[in-house]
């Protein structure tokens, strides 16, 4: 369940000295960079055998300008208004996902035609338990679908039937719970027959697509903080039967974080796992100028009550959960319970670099940030 927060940063960190001489709070974190100056080098932290993690300082982490802050880029560059980030590049081929390829990798899966005449799409789903780098050096392990986090996005059409065949592959219970409408024995909560399945096991999820709108799934088996944190979600993205007017592009974002000492608390934040990746200096969303942009957004983090959305030099029209073509909202900034999802439409009317991250700050220099990079418009 999400925890208070408190006083931010530093809520829930009375737990004892020894605790705090053993594992990174996210305080010491910023203290050691991120919170204005960028991971000095990559390590800060080093992953342990049996899932724990100890801190490695290296020489000169807390910077050498006014106040010991020295600000830079990540290719250590001076830069006095660099964005917090890290050293490095993780491994995505390793990973087995990158960040940016989630933005547009919508799957239908395997299509066909029921003798009804209605639309079939077929998937194959396996639970993996899964080491990944989230930032470099820092490694985490993951529960995953299909081998990333997050999990595939399912997009389908209003009214179209889902056959979801489920392998359990990992050493724990597990499930795939959809949002959305659909018969009890499917909705993978309370046994084997509605879709706990046990580990080796197999279970087939079928229902058909509604309502239309952003939607998403995850595990449903207790512990569920448990399972969610470790990261199995995805999206389910139901069109409507007449389809979604025209956009030049349509992102998916799962808004996450990682607790990476298992202490019930995220130690970085991200959208679509992998923080800072967006950020100026590394994979900015490239798009021109007055390209109608729509954002399928999902909130699906842990153990922090509220998550949100923040555009900059601009504002989107809201659709919250996308059941409406109608927006309710003309606005910059949105904030999302988990579970809670919509739909962001936007341009830029302007060519430049514009900031979108979580309008809390601790979250943003943790990794919650990242950059469009709007470009002019092609002549005709």
């Amino acid at each position: 369940m999400p925890r208070s927060q408190g006083t931010g940063a530093a809520s829930g960190r009375h737990r004892g000295d020894q605790k705090r001489s053993t594992h990174p709070s996210r305080r010491d974190i910023l203290r050691l960079g991120l919170g204005g100056i960028g991971l000095a080098g990559a390590g800060i932290v080093t992953a342990m055998s049996g899932g724990g993690l100890a801190p490695e300082i290296p020489a000169g982490a807390a910077g050498s300008g006014h106040d010991g802050h020295r600000p830079q880029g990540a290719d250590g560059a001076d830069d006095a208004f660099a964005m917090p980030t890290v050293r490095g590049e993780v491994n995505h081929a390793a990973n087995g996902f990158d960040p940016g390829d989630l933005l547009t990798d919508f799957d239908g899966g395997k299509v066909s035609t029921l003798p009804s005449g209605q639309t079939l799409h077929e998937y194959s789903v396996v639970a993996q338990e899964k080491s990944i780098e989230v930032v470099p050096g820092i490694r985490f392990p993951a529960w995953t679908y299909n081998g990333r986090v997050p999990g595939p996005s399912f997009r389908v059409r209003e009214s179209d039937r889902v056959r979801i065949r489920f392998v359990n592959a990992t050493s724990h219970p597990h499930s795939m719970h959809f949002h959305g409408i659909h018969p009890g024995n499917m909705d993978g909560v309370f046994d084997v027959a509605s879709g706990q399945v046990p580990s080796g096991g197999t279970f087939t999820y079928e229902f058909d697509a509604e309502p239309f709108g952003v939607h998403l799934y995850h595990c449903h088996t207790s512990p569920l903080a448990k399972h969610i944190a470790k990261g199995l979600y995805g999206a389910f993205i139901i069109d409507p039967k007449e389809g979604w007017s025209r956009a030049d592009h349509e992102l998916v974002m799962v808004m996450n974080g990682l607790d990476i000492d298992f202490d019930d608390e995220n130690e970085f934040y991200a959208v679509n796992t992998i923080p800072f990746h967006f950020n100026h200096d590394r994979h900015p969303i490239q798009i021109k100028v007055g390209e109608l942009v729509r954002i399928f957004l999902i909130n699906l983090l842990e153990f922090d009550p509220i998550n949100s959305f923040h555009l900059h030099a601009n504002f989107f029209h809201y659709y919250p959960t996308g059941t409406s073509r109608t927006p309710t909202e003309y606005t910059d900034t949105i904030a999302l319970m988990q579970g809670q999802r919509g739909i962001l439409e936007f341009t830029y009317r302007h060519p430049g670099r514009y900031m979108f991250h979580a309008h809390k700050t601790e979250f943003g220099e943790l990794g919650w940030s990242g950059v469009f990079d709007v470009r002019a418009a092609t002549p005709n």
